[in-house]
């Protein structure tokens, strides 16, 4: 496959993407089964009257990053509810909350099946996430979920391929996953959660060159909380499951 067709696929998931979202908010096609545009003042879907997210909206986040300085890498992270709480319409604000995500890069200047020599090596050194609430009300902002941490010792791989870089990314070798996060409780007019990821990454200038820069790489992923009085329900499930 030649990374023009892997771009082209990437371009036209990100245009169905798009696409779902603008049929949501106009309130047609998803969710009232192709009949005529919603006109503004008529009563909202549940979904609009909360923080607008795709994570919500689709059970999982994927996004496509490029950084200056290293054309044709694409970094990609990936959220998802945890089957702890897998219905991402019943999060409340009060009881936790439970994702998993991955950090990825790819060399798109190659084939996806050519020589894994071939390709530019990345090294995850660190990932930091940060967090904050957005309410209805005004109320106090809160850091539900904080995590910064060297990310080979707490990756779920308990032995990844490690330099002094960091670990490696760089599909298919490598990949950065971390399981059952738990966003913890908040305030009752809390509507949205903002989660702000960023992964300190080393970049190899050349395939086989062994010179690297060094890029960060950073998200924010939005998660709508719904308002009700009872707390998100837990599934019981091993900790490994998800």
């Amino acid at each position: 496959m030649t990374s023009r067709t892997v771009r082209g696929r990437l371009a036209a998931r990100t245009t169905a993407l798009a696409l779902v979202g603008a049929l949501t908010l106009t309130g047609c096609g998803l969710f009232d089964g192709g009949s005529e545009p919603v006109p503004a003042e008529t009563d909202a879907s549940p979904l609009e009257r909360v923080y607008d997210s795709q994570f919500t909206r689709d059970g999982t986040f994927q996004s496509h990053i490029e950084v200056d300085g290293a054309k044709d890498v694409d970094f990609v992270y990936t959220l998802y509810p945890t089957k702890s709480t897998p219905r991402t319409n019943e999060w409340y604000p009060r009881g936790k909350k439970f994702f998993s995500f991955t950090f990825q890069a790819y060399d798109l200047a190659q084939g996806l099946r050519d020589p894994f020599r071939t390709k530019r090596k990345v090294y995850l050194e660190r990932i930091q996430v940060t967090s904050r609430t957005i309410t209805s009300g005004g109320g106090r902002t809160e850091r539900p979920y904080e995590l910064d941490a060297e990310a080979r010792r707490i990756t779920f791989d308990p032995e990844p391929l490690s330099t002094r870089y960091g670990m490696l990314i760089t599909s298919p070798k490598g990949a950065f996953e971390l399981r059952n996060q738990a966003i913890r409780g908040t305030d009752p007019d809390t509507r949205g959660i903002d989660l702000m990821f960023t992964a300190t990454v080393w970049i190899e200038t050349a395939a086989g060159s062994g010179r690297f820069i060094e890029r960060t790489v950073e998200q924010t992923v939005p998660i709508a909380i719904f308002e009700s009085d009872e707390k998100t329900e837990v599934a019981d499930i091993p900790v490994n499951a998800n």
